[in-house]
């Protein structure tokens, strides 16, 4: 006769947020008000790079005029340095940093 064993049951603990390794989290761009650049244009940006509806965009646009900032993107470290330049090349103040 053969006996065939379960698996052991193994309790498994999901790591508090300050547990998580700092590599998985991600990398956020965000956008800062700026008394140089149309609210237009930086519709106009955001479509473009990002390819925001002109809705989404707009939303975005006023989040900066009225709040100074809007996270725009989100991704790994490279992604965000990427699509910061990318801000930089159009005029825009941007940031990064890991959420």
């Amino acid at each position: 006769m053969s006996t065939t064993l379960a698996p052991a049951e193994v309790e498994v603990e999901q790591p508090q947020e300050a547990e998580w390794p700092e590599h998985d989290r991600p990398w956020v761009v965000i956008v800062w008000n700026d008394p140089i650049n149309l609210m237009s244009y930086v519709t106009f940006v955001l479509q473009k790079l990002f390819g925001y509806s002109r809705q989404e965009a707009t939303r975005l646009m006023l989040q900066v005029h009225n709040e100074g900032k809007a996270v725009v993107s989100s991704g790994t470290r490279e992604k965000a340095e990427y699509d910061v330049a990318r801000l930089h090349a159009h005029g825009l103040w941007a940031t990064m940093r890991q959420d």
